[in-house]
């Protein structure tokens, strides 16, 4: 059974971030639906106070990042933005979104977007800054800031380490939206699915996860992304000292020693 739903009071008293447990999966809603799940100030704040808790609690394995309404995220909030036009305020608005970017990736724990709906800009930024993500066969996406005059630089940084270069440039400069299946083909979400199949396709993936000990899955997560900035040796060197270190993880011992022995390994 889930739990009570938890929620993180944002402007006037809405509840911009929900988080659930069910289990060992956090399942965490951004909750602007009318504003498209639109990343303000506070709901990133909101976002970050979640995720960061999330991330010290080991019980939890999976993180199953979402949004209310027809909109996974449709960026920054623009009228916010406008409001307060100012360099400084600007540097600081975008730090703060590249601070909860990179957080999703150094969460010990896997996380999956669960695409339901249109992802633009920084919403498209996030996708890309989750570990995993399944989308609707509607869903769609793009960097289009371009077409307000504005190059989505700090989406470029997400969307070019997950789609091959030239893709993610003629995204950028041309700001036009791709669907789910050319978003899949071009390796920015894993799975596509039918709507009415989007919680059954998302469950069976963490069913996996979930089945593997979490101290491989984070240590592989950290190895994983610090790598891919590495020269080779410098990444092979890491990866060496990784596994290493993971072979003298218990869980890692007796999967081994099952391996041997032919039978299921014992993780529990």
């Amino acid at each position: 059974m889930s739990a009570q739903p938890q929620t993180t009071p944002g402007g006037e008293g809405e509840a911009l971030v929900a988080v659930e447990r069910d289990g060992p999966v956090a399942r965490v809603t951004l909750n602007r639906p009318t504003q498209f799940n639109a990343l303000s100030e506070a709901l990133m704040d909101a976002l970050q106070r979640e995720l960061d808790a999330i991330a010290a609690d080991r019980s939890v394995r999976v993180v199953v990042l979402g949004a209310a309404g027809k909109a996974f995220c449709a960026g920054h909030d623009l009228r916010e933005m406008r409001a307060e036009p100012s360099h400084d305020y600007y540097r600081a608005l975008f730090a703060q979104c590249s601070r909860l970017m990179t957080s999703i990736q150094r969460m010990p724990q896997p996380v999956i977007a669960r695409v339901q709906g249109i992802a633009t800009a920084a919403g498209c930024q996030l996708v890309a800054a989750c570990d995993l993500a399944v989308a609707v066969d509607s869903a769609r996406f793009a960097v289009s800031g371009v077409n307000l005059g504005l190059f989505c630089s700090t989406p470029s940084v997400a969307l070019s380490r997950n789609v091959p270069r030239k893709t993610a440039f003629e995204m950028l400069v041309t700001g036009e939206f791709i669907d789910a299946q050319a978003a899949l083909a071009r390796g920015l979400v894993n799975r596509v699915v039918p709507a009415a199949e989007l919680d059954s396709a998302i469950d069976a993936l963490v069913k996996l996860i979930v089945a593997k000990p979490p101290e491989a899955i984070a240590l592989g997560k950290d190895l994983f992304y610090r790598q891919l900035e590495m020269g080779v040796e410098g990444a092979y060197q890491l990866a060496g000292q990784t596994m290493a270190c993971n072979m003298m993880e218990p869980s890692a011992l007796e999967g081994v020693q099952a391996f041997i022995e032919k039978r299921k390994p014992d993780w529990h």
